[in-house]
């Protein structure tokens, strides 16, 4: 029993050991100076140097196709942090539609107080 107990607190401290460095790195590890989408794959993939995918300043990029070409794509690149809020924003947006469509009347003839002097 008492090996199982040594085996596991040095197992811990083990694991503490290794942790602890990559803890002090992402924690201190400041938001890029500029806008991800101006910054170059090169810069960018040496700032994601060390970082975890799940960290907030992480930043990952996409291609969003441009309205009106077939082969033109636009680079968009954010941090995890800023796409969360993207997303979030989005989601606010058309929440906030859906329920102005809920709302309003769905069919017959529109309210007398939304027609002033019947000039609808």
């Amino acid at each position: 029993m008492k090996r199982i107990g040594s085996l596991a607190f040095v197992s811990t401290l083990l694991v503490g050991a290794i942790a602890s460095p990559l803890i002090g790195q992402t924690e201190t590890r400041l938001p890029p100076d500029r806008p991800p989408s101006l910054m170059t794959p090169t810069e960018i993939r040496a700032f994601n140097e060390g970082l975890d995918a799940t960290h907030p300043y992480y930043i990952r990029c996409k291609k969003d196709p441009v309205i009106g070409s077939l082969a033109r794509k636009l680079r968009v690149c954010r941090t995890n942090d800023e796409w969360k809020r993207y997303a979030a924003a989005g989601n606010d947006n058309g929440r906030e539609i859906l329920d102005d469509v809920i709302r309003a009347p769905v069919s017959g003839p529109p309210a007398l107080d939304a027609c002033p002097n019947n000039r609808c």
